[in-house]
């Protein structure tokens, strides 16, 4: 029997290249439907923060075509009936122990068989909240680190094609350069 947490029984948007395109001036309006809508699936679950993070999130950045969404729940305890949600609408939850990251609750939507949207779920108190909003936010004022960004997300996606938690790791020291200099 096939073991379902080996790559090759992944559905393909799980293993799919690192492909960047240029800055699209509609990711934020495309947010913000993904917001409206994802309030009222999860208004009963007492998640009303959400943020449009990530790339995607910054006018003026190439990026993966995916949305970044944050939002906070109170609880893990709920991700079965959040699924009964999110899952007729496209939604993959990807479980904690695929995922790597204690910290949040990942949830992919796919459209076409491509990510479209991501969506974070942290609780509250999570240092990684106020790091995504202060790294989108120093972007947002500096035009001088978006197009260093840019360049350096472009070459990375080149070397990592094929291998994107390596093209995320090697996109870190640029992003803790941006949060230790702040503005």
């Amino acid at each position: 029997m096939k073991d379902p947490m080996q790559p090759e029984n992944w559905p393909a948007w799980a293993t799919e290249s690192v492909e960047i395109a240029p800055a699209n001036p509609n990711w934020d309006a495309q947010a913000q439907d993904e917001i409206g809508q994802l309030k009222r699936l999860l208004e009963q679950f007492n998640i009303h923060q959400f943020e449009h993070i990530g790339s995607t999130s910054i006018p003026g950045l190439p990026a993966k075509p995916i949305i970044d969404l944050m939002a906070e729940v109170q609880s893990w305890d709920d991700m079965d009936l959040i699924a009964d949600q999110l899952n007729p609408l496209g939604w993959n939850y990807v479980p904690p122990e695929l995922d790597g990251r204690e910290y949040r609750r990942f949830w992919v939507r796919v459209k076409d068989g491509k990510r479209a949207v991501h969506l974070h779920l942290m609780r509250p108190g999570e240092e990684r909240w106020d790091r995504q909003i202060r790294f989108r936010d120093v972007l947002r004022k500096r035009p001088d680190l978006v197009e260093a960004y840019a360049v350096l997300k472009t070459k990375l996606a080149d070397e990592n094609k094929e291998d994107r938690e390596s093209y995320t790791a090697a996109k870190t020291q640029f992003i803790l350069q941006v949060l230790d200099e702040g503005v």
